[in-house]
């Protein structure tokens, strides 16, 4: 895969700013019918998804550190919004490392509070926040990507014969690469056993 060079970091600058604007207001209406709310950094290309053999790298210096401000922003922007609500709430950042672009503000009250708490896996060993805490309470996660035996599917569910090899390929590639095994009794029975790679730390931060 190659990676993309950015050019128009001044466009992009005021692509971060656009986005940090439009987002600072939680609508709260919204909130109180639906329970939660988030944001993602909805900014161009990072937000683009990637096509063909290329890949968009990550932000890095300027364009970095106004990501991270916007976050910050408007996740105080929320709290101070979901105060006069008078109920508790969950209102997190989740913050992707080292792609920032990645990260989101996420809030959540009533039946979806305790929605989030095992979004990410929660790993015995700690790591501390590489970054300036800003008084901020942090908790180490790891974001994974979860695959199953059933992932490689049936010859018939694919286009060609040729497919279905090099997906049962890549799935049995991916499956000797160190990662952690776990298992799950459904309802009906039936056990199913997933493996799962992580592919990013994340810390969620709050000021709660």
């Amino acid at each position: 895969m190659k990676t993309q060079k950015i050019r128009g970091h001044k466009k992009i600058w005021k692509n971060i700013e656009t986005w940090k604007e439009a987002n600072k207001q939680l609508d709260l209406e919204h909130v109180k019918n639906y329970h939660r709310e988030y944001t993602k950094v909805w900014v161009r290309p990072y937000s683009d998804l990637c096509l063909g053999n290329s890949i968009t790298p990550i932000p890095k210096g300027k364009t970095r550190q106004k990501i991270v401000d916007g976050l910050f922003e408007i996740h105080a922007n929320w709290k101070k919004q979901l105060d006069t609500l008078n109920v508790p709430y969950y209102l997190k950042i989740w913050f992707y490392h080292p792609d920032v672009s990645r990260s989101q503000v996420v809030c959540a009250i009533g039946d979806f509070i305790n929605f989030y708490d095992i979004t990410f896996f929660k790993p015995e060993k700690e790591k501390k926040f590489p970054f300036d805490m800003r008084g901020y309470t942090w908790e180490y996660r790891h974001h994974e990507e979860h695959l199953d035996e059933d992932d490689i599917g049936l010859p018939y569910e694919y286009v060609s014969m040729n497919d279905y090899i090099e997906n049962k390929k890549w799935v049995e590639k991916r499956m000797k690469k160190s990662h952690r095994i776990s298992t799950e009794k459904y309802d009906d029975g039936i056990v199913k056993t997933y493996h799962s790679f992580k592919t990013s730390d994340v810390w969620l931060g709050s000021t709660n």
